[in-house]
């Protein structure tokens, strides 16, 4: 019988992982949290975690599970197996969770080393965003051993709304994210473009918005990053230069296995021409700031 898990560590506490967290603690969990920012930790502490610091060892030998929710995969590996790795300090047979957006080579090699050390993982990227994560409301994309699951149950429903199980195989989980970020990253460059066109013709954008959300050419990216442009509010809740990471993420996967994808090497080039002008750390939203000329609120010269 899997031992019944009470404890978890957040690595990573950004507008993701800080809500996975909240909903960890509002779960009942035992929650421990690290981030590389002090004044998150001492934030964390303040909503009611057991422990949080910069240093995720610190808090190693009391963890049931580890759920990772950084940005690359070389945060992960310096969070698992850096200078001051959790890694080797996690007792054997505590389960990794990497709910990071990475390549699928990259959720595989990282498994393989973490077997190596007595550690399972669960490859279980998220989507939904940080409001949904500090509701507990966040959809999991998830592969690895059954014994895992049941493992980190507690942390799964605490975090998530709904949990796909798409395979055994450690990487299945980052193939079902990659496939999901480019029509994310897609649907994201193309409202941007018909918000732009809007605009330029000297239609109104709440009428424009109104429209679209009410109609056949609404998605849900549409709904959810156009308000941030009808606010002229840029804050980041997920930025430009995640973008440009996981649309490259994409066309490498799209390369590796012999497929064209048009689409997304179009909205990858746009993100990061975004980026190049400055706007990598605003709102993904602001892609939008490609389209010079556009009457957009909350932003001038456009």
């Amino acid at each position: 019988m899997t031992p019944k898990m009470n404890s978890v560590g957040v690595i990573g506490l950004g507008s993701m992982g800080y809500g996975v967290a909240i909903s960890c603690i509002a779960a009942g969990l035992e929650t421990y949290g690290s981030d590389i920012r002090p004044e998150v930790c001492a934030r964390l502490v303040a909503e009611g975690a057991a422990d949080a610091s910069t240093s995720p060892a610190a808090f190693a030998g009391r963890l049931d599970a580890v759920i990772l929710l950084v940005v690359s995969a070389t945060q992960c590996e310096e969070a698992l197996f850096g200078e001051d790795g959790i890694a080797p300090k996690l007792r054997p047979g505590v389960p990794v969770v990497i709910s990071a957006t990475i390549a699928p080579a990259d959720s595989r090699r990282l498994g393989a080393r973490l077997a190596g050390m007595g550690l399972p993982m669960l490859d279980a990227p998220v989507s939904g965003g940080s409001i949904k994560a500090g509701k507990g409301q966040l959809t999991v994309m998830a592969a690895g051993a059954p014994e895992t699951f049941d493992a980190v149950a507690p942390l799964l429903d605490a975090m998530a709304e709904k949990v796909y199980r798409t395979g055994t195989q450690i990487g299945d989980g980052a193939m079902v994210k990659t496939v999901h970020q480019l029509l994310a990253g897609v649907h994201i460059a193309v409202a941007a473009e018909a918000m732009a066109l809007a605009a330029r013709a000297g239609i109104p954008l709440e009428l424009m918005y109104d429209v679209v959300t009410h109609s056949a050419g609404n998605s849900w990216m549409f709904a959810d990053r156009m308000q941030h442009v009808l606010d002229g509010d840029y804050t980041p809740r997920s930025a430009v230069d995640i973008f440009v990471k996981d649309l490259g993420l994409v066309n490498a996967t799209g390369d590796s296995l012999s497929f064209p994808l048009p689409l997304a090497r179009k909205a990858y080039e746009l993100f990061a021409k975004a980026s190049e002008q400055g706007f990598g750390k605003l709102d993904d939203s602001a892609v939008i700031m490609n389209y010079v000329g556009s009457e957009l609120p909350g932003t001038r010269d456009n």
